[in-house]
Order: C-alpha cells, then sequence, then structure tokens
C-alpha cells in the first residue's frame, strides 16, 4: 500500500492553516523550514488575471531521488505504507551535504536555521495515521481542499490528475499524489 496526498486546487484559498497546523503538531520552530508550503501561482495581467495556490508537502514518491542521494541512508522509504521518513541523527546536515534538497524536484527537504541543520521533511503525520487519524494539514483545512490515504483509494473518490498550476509531474519518481486542478483559462494560458 502507499500512501498519498489529494489535492483540490480549486478549494485551496491560499490561507496556510495547513502550514500552521503542520508546525504546531509537529513542533517546527519560526523560520525557514516548513513541511508544508503553499506556492502561489500568478498568470496573466488585468483584465485577465489567474491566481492559484498549490499546497506542497512531501509527496512521498514511489521511487524517490532523494533515497539514493543520502550517501549515509538516513532516508528511507517504508514498505509498510510507502512513507518516506529521515533519520535526523545520521543525517551529515545543511552545510556537510545537502543531496537530498539537490535531488529532489519538489523542495520537500527542509532545513531549518540553525548551524549544520538536519534534515526534516513531512513524514505524513505517522504518528496520526497510527491511531487512526488523518494528517494534520488534511484535518486543519477550512476548505477541505486536502485529501490523504491510499493512493488507489484517492484515486478511486477523486480521479486521476497529474497536473496543476505549479506542478509538475515527474513520471520516474511518481509522487504519490492526484490533483483537482484550478483550470487556466484560454486567455490567460
Amino acid at each position: 500500500m502507499q500512501l498519498g496526498f489529494y489535492v483540490n486546487q480549486t478549494r485551496c484559498t491560499g490561507c496556510y492553516t495547513c502550514v500552521v497546523a503542520c508546525k504546531d503538531w509537529h513542533d517546527v520552530p519560526a523560520g525557514p523550514a516548513s513541511w508544508m508550503r503553499v506556492k502561489t501561482i500568478e498568470k496573466g495581467k488585468y483584465p485577465n488575471p489567474f491566481l492559484a495556490y498549490l499546497p506542497s508537502p512531501c509527496y512521498h514518491c514511489a521511487d524517490p531521488d532523494c533515497v539514493p542521494a543520502c550517501p549515509v541512508n538516513a532516508i528511507t522509504k517504508r514498505e509498510e505504507d510507502g512513507i518516506v521518513i529521515v533519520d535526523r541523527e545520521t543525517c551529515l546536515g545543511k552545510d556537510e551535504c545537502g543531496l537530498c534538497l539537490e535531488a529532489c524536484p519538489y523542495d520537500a527537504p527542509q532545513f531549518g536555521a540553525e548551524e549544520n541543520a538536519k534534515m526534516q521533511k513531512c513524514n505524513l503525520c505517522i504518528d496520526r495515521w497510527a491511531e487512526g487519524k488523518k494528517p494534520t494539514c488534511v484535518m486543519a483545512c477550512p476548505t477541505r481542499a486536502l485529501d490523504a490515504g491510499p493512493v488507489d483509494e484517492m484515486i478511486k473518490t477523486y480521479g486521476e490528475c497529474h497536473e496543476a498550476a505549479g506542478f509538475t509531474y515527474d513520471e520516474s519518481m511518481t509522487p504519490s499524489v492526484t490533483h483537482k486542478p484550478k483550470p487556466v483559462p484560454q486567455e490567460v494560458a
């Protein structure tokens, strides 16, 4: 089984509640590290502007490039649910390595502001799954723009779509996400 996300871009308002909930749940201090990010996509110009938001966690790819990039095997993919996790004690840190961030096209690996910060990233709230709960970002979203669960169930429920404004699907890595994209009007595209 592979767990993953559903992102409904038509519902996301860019409120950052998912970001705050994630930082709070995981005790991520204020600063540059953010396990969930929200990208703002702006296109077009008056009188035809386009604005969309894209919640961006780690997509727990089926074949993540970050795993082989790590020279000390600090990043692994769990067999039972496909969640990509980090052993921060083993990580060499941003000053000595950072190869995981270079390898990930989705900028999922995050580093704090401290000296030689160790890599951290979305772990799909493995502690919450163990209690039968969904990730905190999903539960906090006021517009229900996010969902998470087994990828095959996400696709069965929401459809399979690998396109969204601001997102580029990498077929070799196979990110565990399906989208409902916000349509870009013809006059803006």
